[in-house]
């Protein structure tokens, strides 16, 4: 049987995606949210021609001499704006952020002035202009200055505020509900049988998954009874993304596929070229996407973030969903890679080009045996070999996908 690439798996998984539906969220709570509207300004900032500067607001045409001594009329603060006109031989008292009086077309920094009871001194004179912002310096009203498709930065949340938005249009978070299988399974904390392990896959795409922008919720350990398996899947019904660990391969205890399509699911391909993770399934329960993964940990992780977190992507609406690889020197020598597209642990770190230079490499671990999650805690990418690909020496370059 030939076996789907990983570039056709990911598109099969990606061609139906669409993105779920908008909704509403204040401004508290749209940090790192995906933005589905342009945002525009509701007002102009600042409203009014403002100071930059404690000082005193004055016409330009009477400090063209100074010293000079101008009559102080009153006072410009923030919130608290001078109602009356500087005219000749006037001045205002202004503070930072107030408005500058009407007739007044500059400000004098206090540090070059003297007060003395209702008079102040002017030391030293400024053109027309000088420490004031005028209204509209920051945006105008109507100025689009946040797009659509964007994760929401504090950055971004912070000019939403200001141009007049507590409340912004954002995708809704996709849910996803993690079902991890096998009788071998206990959970963490708890004491194994001789005969089983511990279940740490779904442990590992909560905070994969709550990182890339979804909602995660583990489900029970479904048992290896059709009875068990199906009161599980029904328990995930309202996810948007259904995600099973293990169970999914051929053997008499393997399960899932077969409670899956109880319940109706069509099953788009299972088994791909790529290792670890050949036993990865696709399918479709209703609206619910349905994606098996291995239920070997590393094989679990790998595979959840080469197409999980692309489809999580995809229904948040982003307009390009794949994580784009990265290029370094290769600090070790690579064999020759197989018919299914290999995904090697490794770590990048500095290392020295042919040049003697050092630069930023990645070294590929030895033994990539996919149990050794020991091995994928200590890396830190994954180096990218395509089927097929040639034998690599120290300093060739290489593609790899990031884990951090």
């Amino acid at each position: 049987m030939t076996l789907l690439s990983v570039d056709d798996a990911l598109k099969r998984i990606l061609k139906n995606a669409t993105p779920l539906d908008i909704e509403p969220v204040s401004l508290i709570h749209a940090h790192k949210r995906l933005l589905r509207q342009d945002v525009a300004a509701t007002l102009t900032q600042p409203p009014f021609d403002a100071s930059s500067m404690d000082g005193y607001a004055v016409r330009a045409e009477d400090v063209l001499v100074t010293p000079v001594k101008l009559e102080l009329i009153g006072e410009s603060a923030a919130g608290h704006g001078f109602k009356g006109e500087v005219t000749t031989g006037q001045a205002t008292r202004i503070f930072t952020g107030a408005p500058v009086p009407q007739g007044a077309d500059c400000v004098i920094m206090q540090e070059n002035t003297t007060r003395e009871g209702t008079t102040v001194t002017i030391q030293q004179g400024a053109e027309k202009g000088n420490f004031i912002r005028p209204a509209g310096f920051d945006f105008k009203e109507g100025a689009c200055l946040i797009k659509s498709g964007r994760p929401l930065t504090d950055r971004d949340i912070a000019l939403s505020a200001a141009m007049g938005h507590g409340v912004l249009n954002v995708s809704k978070r996709p849910k996803v509900a993690i079902l991890a299988t096998g009788d071998e399974l206990v959970y963490p904390g708890e004491i194994p049988g001789p005969d089983q392990i511990i279940a740490s896959n779904g442990y590992a795409l909560v905070p994969m998954i709550e990182k890339t922008g979804a909602t995660p919720r583990l489900l029970d350990i479904a048992r290896d009874t059709p009875e068990s398996l199906d009161a599980c899947i029904k328990d995930g019904a309202d996810a948007d993304i259904l995600v099973t660990i293990g169970g999914a391969s051929v053997g008499d205890h393997d399960l899932v596929n077969a409670a899956l399509s109880a319940r109706g699911m069509e099953l788009d391909f299972w088994k791909i070229a790529m290792r670890p993770g050949k036993p990865l399934m696709f399918g479709r329960l209703g609206e619910q996407y349905v994606l098996g993964l291995p239920g070997n940990p590393v094989s679990s992780y790998i595979c959840a973030l080469v197409f999980l977190i692309p489809l999580i992507r995809a229904l948040l609406g982003h307009q390009t969903p794949l994580t784009p690889l990265k290029s370094a020197l290769l600090a070790n020598n690579i064999e020759a890679n197989g018919v299914r597209q290999h995904f090697l642990r490794g770590k990048y770190e500095k290392i020295k080009d042919p040049g003697g230079n050092l630069v930023q490499g990645v070294t590929a671990y030895s033994n990539q045996d996919s149990a050794r999650l020991a091995l994928l805690h200590e890396a830190d990418c994954l180096i990218v070999r395509e089927v097929n690909a040639p034998a690599l020496e120290v300093g060739e370059q290489v593609k790899f996908l990031p884990l951090n």
